[in-house]
């Protein structure tokens, strides 16, 4: 069930969250009040799940290029030990998250849309968990940013709240950084992952916290969580004022897009971020709480991003729980460990139910952008049927977008046009298609455009390429012809300005020439025939 709210997301003047927020609250256009589904995964703490016989770890998890394999079948590691290298400034290791034997390197199944291969690395786990040598810098404070940087860079930390994107990247904006913010938000349904770990590790995110702010020079600090969350609320607030951090805990509306990153800024600052721009061009840092406790993982204790927090929850699990789980552990054993599926499961995703994929198989690994494993009982979609143009789309629509302008220049596969209505501003939160009436798939079709796109732009950047070779070797082919020319032409004009054969003065010249120098070549050997006779 979904409730449109559009145009706002509470009201900022009447703040009724928390009277003793000094931070005033603003509104995002559009936005659903959806039912959360939260409790059913939060009634018990986050267990650790048990140690896999077998790792899988997909070399790509993250935004930017794949990193470059550093390990081979039947080589021994160790907890920690770097097994990619970042081939990229937009990239990320990743490491063994448990000691054991590199078994295969090779192309499996990977949690993606597509239902494709990539490639991967599998751990044959030995049990010892042993690690290898750590590296940390507990007094942060007194240490270079350039070489905390790297340090977070080399532990493979991407953002945890989805995207992945390469930490360390962030945390170098190249330019002044007034406001942090921590996105404690979690508005997506059934996902309870950063609920909980707020509950349990409130200390260690401020920390993460405390290393960002001293890496960024950012004067405020706020971290943002939806006030459904209200044990996770209390427990940041604690571990703040524990600390010595200089932070204000805000307790935000549940609207969901809020947690998606332009919404939580303009939420809690009022700052639009520009569509063609990043929230640091605004002086804006954002990052997930996950990441925020990866980093103080890192930083403090030396060590690599080898596990997250994940949500295995839905009407379809028997025991919907949080577990803290190895990277590249099976959704298969996860979903074991909570009690496995009920009778009647029609739908695996990863992600929520808004913004996740639709899984073909619970037979591959958890990733570092793993937040949630759900499994569905009833998914059935009415077929989808013409538009409309009720115009409720728009109303909901958190981007500010024209969504059915989107459906009409995708459907009719116009990238060109399409593109006019800020197609890549689209965060695809589903909100438009949760409120159609007509229950068009409308996301899908927005996703579709935008790989098209790519794609085409990738044809036309090697399309450019073999242009450039095209006219490189015309180019040497003309620049050769031209020199055989003039050598031709040289050789040309040596002849004919050498004496006419006919010429008997000449040729009497030559013939004497040729006699000399037959004459001294004898006069040379029969000189050197003496000396050695002597």
């Amino acid at each position: 069930m979904a409730l449109a709210i559009p145009g706002t997301t509470g009201n900022p003047d009447t703040n009724c969250y928390d009277m003793s927020q000094s931070i005033q609250l603003h509104t995002f256009h559009g936005g659903l009040k959806l039912d959360g589904h939260k409790a059913i995964s939060t009634s018990h703490p986050i267990k650790t799940a048990e140690l896999p016989a077998t790792l899988l770890l997909p070399v790509q998890q993250h935004i930017g290029q794949p990193a470059d394999v550093i390990v081979k079948p039947g080589e021994q590691v160790f907890k920690g030990q770097k097994l990619t290298r970042a081939s990229d400034y937009i990239s990320a290791p990743i490491h063994a998250p448990t000691s054991g034997i590199i078994s295969a390197v090779e192309e499996r199944l990977v949690p993606h849309p597509s239902g494709l291969k990539a490639l991967c690395i599998e751990i044959q786990t030995d049990g010892k968990d042993k690690w290898g040598e750590k590296v940390s810098y507990p007094d942060f404070r007194n240490t270079d940013i350039v070489t905390l940087r790297n340090h977070i860079r080399e532990s493979g930390i991407v953002g945890l709240g989805g995207a992945a994107f390469p930490t360390s990247v962030k945390l170098n904006p190249g330019r002044s950084i007034d406001t942090l913010i921590l996105n404690g938000a979690e508005c997506e349904p059934y996902i309870t992952c950063d609920d909980m770990l707020m509950r349990e590790h409130a200390a260690d995110i401020v920390e993460g916290m405390a290393i960002m702010q001293f890496m960024l020079s950012a004067e405020q600090c706020i971290i943002g969580i939806e006030d459904n969350k209200p044990e996770a609320i209390a427990a940041m607030r604690a571990a703040v004022k524990e600390s010595e951090l200089a932070a204000e805990v805000v307790a935000i509306p549940t609207i969901y897009p809020t947690g998606g990153e332009k919404q939580l800024i303009k939420i809690l600052t009022n700052q639009e971020v520009p569509g063609d721009s990043l929230p640091a061009d605004i002086g804006i840092v954002c990052q997930n709480v996950g990441t925020a406790k990866a980093v103080y993982d890192a930083v403090i204790h030396g060590q690599p991003l080898i596990d997250r927090v994940i949500t295995v929850t839905g009407e379809g699990i028997a025991q919907p729980q949080n577990f803290l789980a190895l990277i590249g552990t099976s959704m298969a054993e996860l979903v074991a460990q909570a009690g496995g599926y009920k009778p009647g499961v029609k739908r695996l995703i990863m992600g929520g139910s808004m913004m996740g994929f639709a899984l073909a198989t619970d037979e591959i690994p958890i990733i570092k952008a793993s937040n949630c494993i759900l499994a569905l009982t009833e998914v059935e979609q009415p077929p989808a049927q013409p538009c409309i143009r009720c115009g409720k789309c728009e109303q909901v629509c958190p981007a500010l977008l024209l969504p059915q302008q989107l459906f009409w220049y995708a459907q009719a596969k116009d990238f060109d046009k399409i593109q006019d209505y800020h197609l890549f501003d689209c965060i695809e939160c589903g909100c438009c298609a949760e409120v159609c009436p007509s229950h068009i798939p409308l996301v899908q079709y927005y996703r579709f455009a935008k790989t098209e796109i790519w794609n085409q732009e990738r044809e036309k950047v090697k399309s450019d390429i073999a242009r450039e070779r095209h006219i490189f070797h015309e180019e040497r082919l003309e620049r050769l012809k031209k020199e055989k020319a003039e050598r031709l032409a040289k050789k040309k004009a040596a002849l004919k300005n050498r004496p006419k054969v006919g010429d008997a003065e000449a040729k009497k010249s030559e013939i004497e020439a040729a006699l000399a120098r037959v004459k001294a070549k004898k006069e040379k050997q029969t000189t050197t025939q003496k000396n050695i006779e002597r």
